[in-house]
């Protein structure tokens, strides 16, 4: 099946800052009332589709909030800014619970142990990630997510639902296809909004996927009947009887010694490093392409080729620099010896597969006398604090965080 294509993501920050001001006009009352219609592929009209570049801080949350504030006031805007503040919200909640992490790799691995062993699973998983489930609108969604890296979030929704409550499914398999694929994929955002379908994040609610929702909001693209959507009665909670494991500390990090020769080593967690650096020019520069990281399984050639023009775009502002990939630490290595570095600075990297990576990374790094410094966003510096429960207490704080990010 080919889906209409939707306008080419582009990933330079001159092609997200030009889709902010495009959007900009419609963060309002247009938005929130159109937000969950899902028009099918290419026709996305009243979502920002920024989530790939907001990923990547090729745009900035501040700047996408202020100019939300700009064109609607804070009552105009206030449901564009709650959706932006999730993503903030979300990963703040994975660092203070990082055992969630590790728990999904595990339920994960064991998902695909129990592929092996299964043929009729093995056989409704590759219908599904392959969209032949024969649900006309099930199947559209993993077309589009395959196609074009992008997924309407109240498809997403849906999708999950169906996938976990009707086709039965491990929601562990399902993270990973979205993973996989989507160019905005982020271990935060994509593991949460899983387990909150599933009703571990909110535990006991789980999400169900309606016929008439779907038809409403699909504006009768699809109109499912009731009989195909099995009814949620509960939630998956009792996969994990021990409930939600306890909130830990904000990680301690260390920033950069400026005096201290520094490499810089730029990731696709933040494109816009250079804002955050102080002190003399770095005596080399890196790009560390990572989506390979993402799963055991290939990934997605568009999430590949998008990491590595978006991250392209972030070395030019620096001029010459080297291109590595996160495998051998000895590339590493040998890159920032090579320029005579003593302490390698990159962005601030959240809980997911790179910062597996850097952990396991590090004490080759302290072998080689190199010193690892990370640079944090202050925006996830104001949000993080308060993400230890529901998102709640991050909504109460938002006009607070706005002021103290100096954009309202």
């Amino acid at each position: 099946m080919n889906v209409q294509s939707p306008p080419a993501f582009v990933p330079t920050r001159a092609a997200a800052e030009a889709a902010l001001e495009a959007f900009a006009p419609r963060m309002g009352r247009r938005y929130s009332g159109g937000r969950n219609y899902d028009r099918g592929a290419g026709r996305h009209r009243d979502v920002s589709q920024l989530s790939p570049y907001i990923r990547r801080r090729m745009v900035l949350e501040e700047d996408v909030i202020a100019a939300a504030l700009q064109h609607h006031g804070l009552d105009g805007a206030e449901k564009f800014i709650k959706e932006v503040a999730w993503r903030g919200y979300f990963k703040g909640w994975l660092e203070r619970r990082p055992q969630v992490w590790e728990g999904y790799k595990e339920g994960l691995h064991n998902a695909r142990f129990a592929l092996e062993k299964d043929r009729s699973l093995r056989a409704q998983y590759e219908a599904a990630v392959s969209g032949a489930t024969g649900l006309a609108y099930f199947d559209a969604w993993a077309n589009e997510l395959i196609e074009t890296g992008y997924m309407h979030n109240h498809a997403r929704m849906w999708f999950a639902s169906i996938w976990i409550f009707t086709l039965h499914l491990p929601w562990q398999l399902g993270a990973d296809f979205f993973y996989r694929h989507l160019l905005d994929g982020d271990a935060a955002s994509n593991t949460l909004s899983w387990r909150w379908v599933a009703g571990l994040h909110t535990r006991g609610k789980p999400y169900q996927a309606q016929a008439w929702n779907i038809e409403k909001y699909t504006e009768a693209r699809f109109s499912p009947s009731p009989a195909e959507l099995e009814e949620v009665v509960d939630g998956l909670q009792d996969q994990e009887p021990e409930g939600l494991p306890p909130v830990q500390p904000l990680r301690d990090f260390t920033a950069a010694d400026p005096s201290l020769k520094s490499a810089v080593l730029l990731t696709d967690d933040d494109c816009r490093l250079g804002d955050l650096l102080e002190g003399p020019a770095p005596v080399a520069v890196a790009t560390l392409a990572a989506s390979h990281l993402r799963s055991a399984e290939p990934v997605s050639q568009q999430v590949v080729a998008f990491e590595e023009a978006a991250l392209q775009d972030a070395a030019q502002a620096f001029g010459p620099h080297t291109e590595l990939t996160a495998r051998d630490p000895a590339d590493v290595i040998a890159w920032a010896q090579e320029a005579g570095a003593e302490q390698i600075i990159t962005s601030y990297t959240p809980e997911g597969p790179l910062r597996d990576w850097i952990v396991d990374a590090e004490p080759a790094f302290a072998a080689a006398g190199l010193r690892l410094a990370e640079a944090r966003r202050p925006w996830d510096g104001l949000i993080w604090p308060h993400a230890t429960a529901g998102f709640f207490k991050v909504k109460k704080k938002i006009p607070e965080i706005l002021h103290r990010a100096g954009v309202m």
